[in-house]
């Protein structure tokens, strides 16, 4: 009967730990890069370049730019240039990879366009992800700042929100629509940047 007290009592202990780790709070990667050598208060142009697509969708890239470059644009903290002024001065520089620009064309592009800083940028997700019965909406964004002036990178950081929550793996939820997901995504990097 003893023996028997004790199992019981380990197989108690034994769940009870395992719901605990399940409940642990989960250690958040570092996400953000700050060069703390730059004064970001003096940044007042910024050019957005198109973005890297690690996706299957085709429109993914310029649909988050334009999410992002609206956002930016809305917190009056800079002004960004718009898409077809930068794509003229991509045209006129004859950068090899508008996504991934050398240092020399970011220099070259400032000298055009007048801006301190250029902003490039990778989605990496973009999609409809399945799980059973229920159904939502990924992004996962990566963006770099790099001053024009020195061609260095002065700020990163990267988002993912969206994806299948419990709740909608227990009752079979749809999720949130794709542009609901961006711009939560886009929010989130804009609070890093802003810190």
């Amino acid at each position: 009967m003893n023996r028997k007290i004790q199992l019981l009592a380990t197989a108690i202990m034994c769940v009870h730990l395992v719901f605990l780790a399940g409940c642990a709070a989960k250690e958040e990667q570092k996400t953000t890069f700050f060069n703390e050598l730059v004064d970001f208060a003096s940044i007042q142009t910024v050019a957005v370049m198109p973005f890297q697509n690690f996706t299957n969708s085709q429109e993914a890239p310029e649909r988050v730019r334009d999410v992002f470059m609206g956002m930016l644009l809305a917190t009056e903290a800079v002004y960004v240039l718009p898409p077809g002024e930068v794509q003229r001065a991509i045209s006129r520089v004859g950068v090899v990879n508008p996504a991934a620009p050398s240092t020399d064309e970011i220099k070259a592009l400032a000298g055009i366009l007048g801006v301190d800083v250029v902003v490039t940028g990778a989605v990496r997700e973009y999609q409809l992800v399945r799980s059973g019965a229920s159904t939502a909406n990924i992004i996962s964004l990566s963006l770099q700042m790099i001053e024009t002036e020195t061609g260095s990178i002065i700020w990163s950081a990267s988002s993912t929100k969206g994806g299948i929550t419990l709740v909608d793996r227990m009752l079979g939820g749809g999720g949130e629509p794709m542009n609901d997901v961006t711009m939560e995504s886009v929010n989130d990097l804009l609070d890093k940047l802003f810190q």
